[in-house]
C-alpha cells in the first residue's frame, strides 16, 4: 500500500461543495434495492437451475453434457472477465463519477463512446474466437477424446457471439444501476434463462427428437436467443431515462481512458473465481466423463445464496461507494462497506452450513431424474459440500473488491489475484492428485482460495482505511456462528430421522422431508439470532416487515 491517509485519495481534491451537496439521506446502503436485486438474481439462479435440471434429465451427466458445459464456459468465462467483471465494474465506477461531476449529458456521451468501442472490439474477439476454437478447446480441456473435443468445438463456435450480446447488456445494466434503477437490470438474466430454456429445448427436439448429442446444437442456439433477450428487455427502461445511442468514435477521452485503465487489472482481479473454475475444468477433463458437469451443478447451487446476497450487495454498493469516494466522505465509506460485509456474512454463513449438511438430498431432489442417476447425484453432492466452504468468502469479495475500485486502488485486488490463482493450482494438485480426492479436491481448492482472497484484501483495506469496524464484525460473527450451530443441529437431527433413508425414499416423501428440514432450520436460525440480538438481523427483519406491510 502507498501509505496514503484515508482522505488523501485522488478524489479528495474534489471541491468541498460537492460533499456538502450530497444528500445524506440517499448516501446509505439501499437495502430495499439490495432486496429487489436479491429477488431478481434469485429468480435468475432458479431459472438457471431449472435449465441445468432439464439438461441433466434429457442428456444425463456424462460425456455429452461435459462437452456442452465446456463449450459454454469458453465464451462465458470471457463474459465473466470482461462483461460482468472488468468492463461492468470499471464502467459503473467511472460512469457514476461522471454523473457526479458533469451531469447526465456528460455521462451519456461517455456511454456512447464505450458502447461503440465495445461493439467493435468484441466483434473482432468473437471472429478470432470462432477461427481459433479448436486450439482453445485443446488448451482448456486437454483430457477430452477426439469425438468429445470435436463436439465441444462445434458448440463453442455457435455460442461465441454470446459474449457480444451480454457485454452490451452489462453496459446497459451499468447505466441503469448508476441511475439507481436496479430491478429490470437484475431481472434481465432471467430472460436469458427463459430464452435459452424454451428456445434450446424446442430447437434441440427439432434437431434430434431423442435428444442425442446432435440436440445440443439446439441448446447452443438457444443460448444466443437468451443473450439477445437479456439485452433487449433493458433497452426500453434506458430509453425512458432519456438515453439515445449515437455511435461515437472519439475514444481519446478521459472517461474512456479511465475505464481502460481500470479494466486491465480488473480482468484478473474481478475474474479470479472464473479463472480458478476454468483451471478446475482443465484438471477435471483428465478425470473422466461427467466431472465437468458435476462441478458445474455444484457451483450452480452454491451460487444460489451467493446470487441472492453477495451479488445483490455488491451491485448496490459499487455506485454508492463510488459516490462517497468522490465526495471524500471516508467515515461514511468505511461504515457502509463494513455494513455490507456484515449483511453478507449474516446470510451466507447459515447458507453454507445448510448446503454442506444437506448436499446429498438437495442434489437428489433437484437432479436425480431422467438420465441423471443416483451415482451422478452423489458425485455432484460431494463437490457441493466442498464448494460451500468458500461461500462466505465469495460473497464478501463481491463487496470488498468493488470498494478497492471505488478508491481507485485497482492494482491491489489484481496482485492478490495473482497469488490466489497460483495457490489454486497448488491446492488442485495436492487435493486432486496428491490426496486422490478427484473432482471434490477441485471444489475444495476453489473454496479455500476464495477465503484466502477475502482475508488478504480485508487486511489491506483495513490498513488503507485505518479501521474497518473489525471488533463489531467479529462480535456479530460470533453470534452468527452460534445461531448457525443451532441450524446445524436441526440438519443433523433430520439426517437421523426425516432423511435417514433419503437414498431410497420416494420423490414426494424426500421433497417433503427436505422442505420441513429447511423451514425448521431457517426458523431456528432466525429465532436464535433474535435471542442473541444480532443487530443486522433486526435490520433485515424490519425491512422485510415494512415490505410486507406495504404489499398488504
Amino acid at each position: 500500500m502507498s501509505g496514503l491517509k484515508p482522505d488523501s485519495s485522488p478524489d479528495a481534491a474534489v471541491p468541498a461543495i460537492l460533499a456538502a451537496e450530497v444528500d445524506r439521506s440517499t448516501e446509505r446502503l439501499n437495502t430495499k434495492a439490495a432486496g429487489i436485486i436479491g429477488v431478481a438474481v434469485m429468480c435468475s439462479r432458479v431459472l438457471g437451475l431449472a435449465r441445468e435440471q432439464i439438461c441433466a434429465a434429457l442428456f444425463g451427466g456424462g460425456a455429452a453434457m461435459d462437452a456442452f458445459t465446456a463449450a459454454f464456459r469458453i465464451p462465458n468465462i470471457l463474459r465473466d472477465l470482461f462483461a460482468e467483471g472488468a468492463l461492468s465494474t470499471a464502467f459503473v465506477t467511472t460512469f457514476s463519477k461522471t454523473i457526479a461531476r458533469g451531469g447526465d449529458a456528460a455521462a451519456w456521451r461517455l456511454a456512447d463512446k464505450v458502447a461503440t468501442l465495445t461493439t467493435i472490439v468484441l466483434s473482432a474477439i468473437c471472429l478470432l474466437g470462432i477461427v481459433f476454437t479448436p486450439q482453445l478447446v485443446a488448451a482448456l480441456v486437454p483430457g477430452f477424446d477426439v469425438d468429445k473435443a470435436a463436439l465441444t468445438v462445434a458448440l463453442t463456435r455457435i455460442m461465441f457471439p454470446f459474449i457480444l450480446m451480454v457485454s452490451l447488456a452489462a453496459l446497459v445494466m451499468g447505466m441503469l444501476n448508476a441511475k439507481n434503477v436496479f430491478g429490470m437490470p437484475a431481472m434481465a438474466s432471467s430472460f436469458f434463462n427463459i430464452g435459452s430454456i424454451v428456445g434450446g429445448v424446442l430447437l434441440g427436439a427439432w434437431f434430434d427428437p431423442h435428444f442425442g448429442p446432435r440436440a445440443l446444437i439446439g441448446l447452443a442456439i438457444g443460448t444466443l436467443i437468451g443473450g439477445a433477450l437479456q439485452l433487449g428487455v433493458q433497452l426500453p427502461r434506458l430509453r425512458r431515462l432519456g438515453y439515445r445511442f449515437r455511435p461515437d468514435f472519439a475514444w481519446r477521452d478521459a472517461g474512456v481512458n479511465a475505464i481502460l485503465a481500470l479494466m486491465g487489472p480488473s480482468v484478473i482481479a474481478a475474474g479470479t473465481t472464473q479463472i480458478n473454475v476454468l483451471v478446475n475444468s482443465m484438471f477435471a477433463s483428465t478425470l473422466g466423463n461427467g466431472r465437468i458437469f458435476w462441478l458445474s451443478i455444484a457451483f450452480r447451487l452454491m451460487q444460489l445464496p451467493l446470487g441472492l446476497f453477495g451479488v445483490a450487495l455488491g451491485t448496490v454498493t459499487l455506485p454508492l461507494l463510488s459516490r462517497l469516494a468522490v465526495a471524500g466522505d471516508m467515515p461514511a465509506f468505511r461504515g457502509e462497506l463494513a455494513r455490507a460485509m456484515r449483511l453478507g456474512f449474516l446470510l451466507t454463513i447459515p447458507s453454507a452450513v445448510g448446503l454442506m449438511m444437506l448436499a446429498e438430498p438437495i442434489i437428489s431432489v433437484l437432479y436425480q431424474h431422467g438420465r441423471f442417476d443416483a451415482h451422478q447425484a452423489a458425485e455432484a453432492a460431494g463437490a457441493l459440500r466442498f464448494y460451500a466452504v468458500g461461500l462466505c468468502g465469495y460473497a464478501a469479495l463481491k463487496v470488498l473488491v468493488n470498494a478497492f475500485y471505488a478508491l481507485d486502488r485497482r492494482k491491489t485486488p489484481m496482485l492478490v489475484s495473482f497469488m490466489a490463482v497460483a495457490l489454486n493450482l497448488l491446492f488442485n494438485w495436492i487435493f486432486t492428485f496428491g490426496l486422490g480426492w478427484g473432482h471434490r479436491g477441485l471444489a475444495f481448492s476453489t473454496g479455500l482460495v476464495a477465503t484466502f482472497n477475502f482475508l488478504v484484501l480485508y487486511v489491506l483495506m483495513r490498513h488503507r482505511l485505518q479501521r474497518l469496524e473489525t471488533r463489531r464484525m467479529l462480535a456479530m460473527l460470533g453470534k452468527v456462528v452460534m445461531a448457525s450451530a443451532a441450524l446445524a443441529a436441526v440438519c443433523w437431527g433430520s439426517q437421523h430421522w426425516l432423511l435417514d433413508q433419503w437414498a431410497t425414499q420416494p420423490f414426494i416423501s424426500k421433497l417433503g422431508s427436505l422442505l420441513v428440514t429447511v423451514v425448521a432450520g431457517v426458523l431456528v436460525f432466525f429465532g436464535c439470532g433474535v435471542a442473541l440480538r444480532i443487530e443486522e438481523l433486526h435490520t433485515f427483519v424490519a425491512a422485510l416487515r415494512r415490505r410486507l406491510h406495504r404489499a398488504a
